[in-house]
């Protein structure tokens, strides 16, 4: 993987190839690599027509849009193609699993209803989605996306028709949505097996890590403070069985805290030295759904901090019981390095830039749209290998 125009031609001949041999018409593959390129290379915010200009003016604009809002197409195994590719050129440490929120100012595309947004700090128009992105320290692909759906949307025959959602489409949590966005791709997509990384303050954790610890997935998931665990650690308070918030586990871990290395991944490769403490605990039970094993492994909590601020700084909670300290803060940071690549080059090629209503046109470009990120992040300058990184946290775990 090298940077500059010429590397990115080829690397969009080869992707191109693999993303798209599931269309079954030419023309079709032709409109595909159209948009792939106008999305990498059209000023501005990435409309339909502002893609078409560089392909051929209005019947270009018409034949794109017919292409992404109501062609058949199935978008599925074109992200396949693209999960398969990232994971063989770039292969991934975690699974990164993402929310993503699009304001919106009108009513009328797929899915968007007044909302809280957790990093405005306020209610807006808009609609959510969540991405799994195969991440490393490098580099961080989306490769799949599910769009959130309130019973609002799926309840009302007139909008579901007019947004042309599936009848497959069913109302579920954002949890739900959230482990469905991973279980969905590994079900038969063939990735390989990597943490899945995701923020769980904001979703329904519990019922998250349940479902994801009955598919056998290995997670590391941060946590709010009020979280309620059950203590395994006989030096620890509410031992017996008493379930506690997961800050005050962590408070009473205090004296367990120890020095660990990490690195940035923001390319300055400076290395910091942050505390950490991790105590076994175990989810408060739910009885299993009918055929769904019976799993009673406990769970690490991982505290974060630093000696100067408060105590602890982030919660983790991880089945990766025998991982060393710094490797899970390292795959902690995951999270930094796609919120880095969201902010700089997902945007950049449009990815929340889809202004139709239908529910296959907004999966169809955010299909296409995660294509041209990854064309773009796989050829930028400086993007090197982690092995050096690694080394470095493998001594100091």
């Amino acid at each position: 993987m090298t940077a500059g125009p010429e590397a990115r031609d080829l690397l969009l001949a080869e992707l191109g190839g693999s993303l798209f041999a599931s269309l079954p018409r030419s023309d079709q593959r032709r409109r595909g690599e159209a948009y792939l390129r106008g999305l990498l290379a059209a000023r501005g915010r990435k409309s339909i027509r502002n893609i078409a200009a560089l392909s051929g003016g209005p019947a270009a604009e018409q034949s794109l849009h017919h292409f992404v809002s109501s062609s058949t197409w199935d978008w599925e195994p074109v992200r396949r193609a693209l999960a398969a590719y990232t994971a063989r050129i770039a292969p991934p440490q975690a699974w990164v699993v993402r929310p993503m929120v699009i304001p919106k100012a009108g009513d009328n595309s797929v899915g968007v209803e007044r909302r809280f947004c957790p990093v405005r700090g306020q209610v807006i128009n808009a609609q959510q989605a969540v991405g799994v992105w195969a991440a490393s320290d490098d580099f961080a692909v989306p490769v799949n996306w599910r769009l959130f759906l309130s019973e609002s949307w799926l309840e009302d025959p007139l909008r579901r028709r007019q947004a042309s959602i599936p009848d497959s489409v069913r109302a579920e949590t954002l949890g739900e949505c959230t482990v469905e966005a991973y279980v969905g791709m590994m079900r038969d997509w063939g990735l390989p097996v990597r943490p899945v990384v995701m923020d769980a303050r904001e979703a329904d954790a519990l019922s998250a890590l349940h479902r994801l610890r009955a598919a056998g997935v290995p997670v590391l998931a941060r946590v709010g403070g009020s979280l309620r665990l059950a203590p395994a650690e006989p030096t620890l308070p509410g031992r017996g069985g008493e379930a506690l918030p997961a800050h005050q586990i962590m408070g009473a871990a205090r004296d367990l805290r120890r020095p660990v290395l990490w690195r940035d991944h923001d390319g300055r490769r400076s290395v910091h030295t942050s505390l950490t403490a991790a105590v076994r605990v175990g989810l408060p039970g739910r009885r299993p759904a009918p055929g769904e094993p019976v799993r009673r492994r406990d769970m690490l909590l991982l505290g974060l901090g630093d000696a100067a601020g408060r105590w602890p700084a982030e919660l983790w909670l991880t089945d990766l019981l025998n991982v060393p300290p710094a490797a899970l803060v390292r795959l902690s940071r995951l999270m930094g390095r796609v919120r880095r690549d969201f902010d700089e080059v997902a945007d950049e090629v449009g990815i929340r830039d889809f202004a139709g209503r239908s529910f296959g046109g907004w999966h169809r470009h955010t299909t296409l749209a995660s294509a041209a990120h990854a064309v773009r992040v796989l050829t930028r300058p400086g993007a090197a290998g982690a092995d050096e990184e690694a080394e470095c946290l493998g001594q100091a775990s």
